[in-house]
C-alpha cells in the first residue's frame, strides 16, 4: 500500500506536543509528512509571540531537525500557485498552493473551514481534524500508534510524563477521540 502523503498545516505544527507526536507517526512510516517555509514561519512566529522566552534560534533548530528526518518534507516552488487558488481566507492559499506542488492527498488542520471540500476536491484534496488523522491511522494499525506515542512519551524528560499525563497532554491539544483511543491501549504507552 501506498504512504499517505499529508501537509500539515501550521496549527498543527504550533503546540509542541502535537508537533512531536505527528514527528513520531511520520517517522514510524504510517504517512508521509510534508510541510513549507511559509508554514514554518508561521508556527515558529506564533510560539515566539506566545512563549517569548523561547528564542528563534531554538525554534530554527527545531524546524531544522524537522526537515531532517522527514525526508523529502519540504516543499517548495508553489509560489507561483498562490495567487490563482480561491479559499474562504486567502492568508491559507499558500497551504494549499504547497499541498498541490508537494503531491499531499490531506490537509491536516484545525481550521476545516477554511479549506472547504468543494474547492480541494478538483486538486484531489481532502482537509481532515488531527484528531480525525489520527483515528484513521489508529483504524490501520494501532499498535505502530501506540508505539510512536510511547516513544514520543518516553522522551520527554523535562519533565518526564506517566502515560495518564501524557494523555492528558494529548487531550489539552483537543485529540478527544484518539485520546479515548490511547486510554484503551495505555499499557502500551
Amino acid at each position: 500500500m501506498a504512504q499517505l502523503t499529508v501537509f500539515l498545516d501550521a496549527n498543527v505544527l504550533y503546540p509542541a506536543a502535537l508537533r512531536d507526536l505527528f514527528m513520531r507517526l511520520s517517522l514510524q512510516g504510517l504517512f508521509r509528512a510534508k510541510w513549507s517555509n511559509m508554514v514554518h514561519e508561521e508556527w515558529m512566529e506564533a510560539v515566539q509571540r506566545d512563549f517569548p522566552n523561547i528564542t528563534r534560534l531554538q525554534l530554527e533548530r527545531t524546524r531544522d531537525l524537522m526537515n531532517q528526518n522527514a525526508i523529502d518534507s519540504l516543499v517548495t516552488g508553489f509560489e507561483q500557485r498562490i495567487d490563482s487558488l480561491k479559499l474562504p481566507d486567502p492568508d491559507d492559499r499558500h497551504v494549499l498552493a504547497a499541498a498541490i506542488t508537494g503531491f499531499a492527498a490531506r490537509i491536516v488542520t484545525f481550521n476545516l473551514k477554511d479549506f472547504p471540500s468543494a474547492l480541494l476536491q478538483p486538486y484531489g484534496l481532502k482537509a481532515q481534524h488531527p484528531d480525525e488523522f489520527i483515528i484513521q491511522l489508529m483504524d490501520l494499525n494501532v499498535e505502530s500508534v501506540c508505539a510512536a506515542a510511547r516513544q514520543h512519551r518516553l522522551n520527554l524528560k523535562n519533565p518526564p510524563k506517566t502515560a495518564e499525563e501524557y494523555i492528558a497532554t494529548l487531550e489539552r491539544q483537543g485529540l478527544t477521540k484518539t485520546v479515548a483511543r490511547l486510554r484503551e491501549c495505555a499499557a502500551l504507552i
